[in-house]
């Protein structure tokens, strides 16, 4: 290599090297000081696609767990509330019973009365005052209602000869605006929205004289109960109902819970519906009304039975049992909102991980890098300090 002045070819070629090892250092400086190996698209263009999805996930799932945490929450504030309207009911009927008794005089059936109406407006009273961050809860804001076109509905005659009707219908966990056809099979009563279709055998479909049935078609989220007199074969359960509709009106639905990342809603994991029954004393709540009306016309009237007690125990009987089903319902919801957060803090703890296994500076690995980028820095500003000297070699030729 001859000797030149003009163009120093070894401090070039240092100096193409320090500025290399110069970014290579920036480069490890940055991750170590930002904790991230990726921190713009250049440093991993495929591995900051995947941990973008993979932080999108992670964000979506903390923020299903906070919505399902919520939803218990609000689902224990119904529960607390119909707890109490249990302990009233139950005190309800202690009262029909002891009303029942012929050893008190009407005087003394007045003052039952008067606690029986004062329980009832209570029951009313808690219905419009249950509220989550400020929604009803038991006053069927947030539930299914009927629709009034529809064809089933409490009083529906099913056979008049053996005085066979309907006498409720719940649709809180049914779908809104949808219209259910019953449609009689070989085997048994089938109830369909034209894409999920549900059968009741007809071993199950008999009434007892005096007795009730309850239908529950808990795919659709239908439940039908029907009553009887003198008792129904279920061929005649069959005929009655074949063909005829049930409709839910499209201005209401089940509260909708979102409890996935996805933008998938009922039924595909991502969302849940949960129903919170209209819970009041009226025909379309628990149904006791008219029951409580009657044994107070006929206290206050001087016409009371024993047959008054009677009718206003049993319709406290069904009252107390529609209020266990849907605390029920409410509960095996709590239930699974409490696993579906230990599910999803699950999934949180595995996508982090991964994430970070793509995203993340490995401070060991670094440290080392950043160690051999700072020697070698050094070493080539010393090496370019030499080449630079070259060129004074020359004047030892020009002095000669």
């Amino acid at each position: 290599m001859g000797l030149t002045i003009n163009t120093n070819i070894m401090a070039l070629n240092a100096q193409h090297r320090l500025a290399i090892t110069s970014l290579e250092q920036a480069k490890t400086l940055e991750k170590l000081s930002s904790g991230l190996r990726i921190n713009r698209a250049a440093d991993d263009a495929a591995g900051l696609a995947v941990s973008e999805k993979l932080r999108s996930q992670i964000r979506g799932t903390n923020q299903a767990m906070r919505n399902a945490q919520d939803g218990i929450s609000m689902i224990q504030t119904a529960e607390g509330a119909l707890e109490e309207v249990h302990s009233m009911l139950q005190r309800m009927r202690e009262l029909a019973v002891q009303a029942a008794n012929d050893t008190y005089s009407n005087e003394d059936r007045k003052a039952i009365d008067n606690e029986l109406q004062a329980l009832k407006t209570e029951i009313n009273a808690i219905s419009t005052r249950t509220k989550f961050n400020g929604k009803s809860l038991l006053t069927g804001a947030l539930s299914t209602q009927l629709d009034s076109t529809s064809q089933v509905r409490s009083g529906f005659v099913v056979n008049a000869t053996s005085n066979t009707s309907v006498t409720a219908v719940d649709v809180s966990g049914a779908k809104a605006g949808k219209t259910y056809t019953f449609t009689s099979t070989a085997t048994g009563l089938q109830l369909s929205d034209g894409t999920v279709t549900q059968e009741i055998a007809d071993a199950q479909l008999a009434v007892a004289a005096n007795g009730s049935l309850v239908l529950d078609y808990n795919q659709l989220g239908v439940k039908i109960t029907i009553s009887s007199v003198a008792g129904e074969t279920a061929a005649n359960v069959k005929a009655g109902l074949a063909t005829r509709t049930v409709v839910t009106a499209t201005g209401s639905s089940s509260a909708n819970f979102q409890i996935g990342a996805g933008a998938g809603g009922v039924p595909t994991g991502d969302a849940i519906q949960v129903a919170f029954a209209k819970v009041d004393t009226s025909a379309t709540g628990l149904n006791l009304d008219s029951a409580l009306s009657q044994f107070s016309t006929a206290v206050n009237g001087g016409t009371f039975t024993s047959a008054d007690a009677q009718q206003l125990i049993n319709a406290l009987d069904s009252a107390i049992t529609t209020v266990n089903d849907r605390r029920g319902t409410l509960g095996a919801a709590q239930n699974r909102l409490e696993h579906t957060v230990n599910s999803l803090s699950v999934a949180v703890e595995n996508l982090s991980a991964s994430e970070s296994r793509i995203r993340d500076t490995d401070v060991a690995q670094e440290t080392s890098n950043m160690v051999r980028a700072q020697i070698l820095t050094q070493a080539g500003t010393a090496v370019l300090a030499q080449a630079n000297q070259v060129p004074q070699s020359a004047l030892a030729l020009l002095r000669g």
